[in-house]
């Protein structure tokens, strides 16, 4: 399992975090993940031989998130 840190901008409200944790609920792949409402972090444990942290973001781009950098 590989684990990483995305920083986001455009969280605005708590149900920001629920559109997100939804998503990366039901994102093959994913195997434990955090939305961070007040920094902005999101933390994903993930199957690289499943899904690619590209994959991730673009999903969670397309919801109307930016990632500002990935860690």
């Amino acid at each position: 399992m590989t684990n990483k840190t995305l920083q986001l901008e455009g969280m605005t409200c708590p149900t920001c975090v629920l559109k997100i944790e939804k998503l990366l609920k039901k994102t093959k792949g994913i195997e434990e993940s955090e939305v961070l409402y007040n920094s902005g972090r999101v933390k994903v444990g993930f199957d690289e031989e499943t899904v690619s942290i590209d994959d991730i973001s673009a999903a969670i781009e397309q919801l109307g998130y930016r990632v500002v950098s990935v860690k």
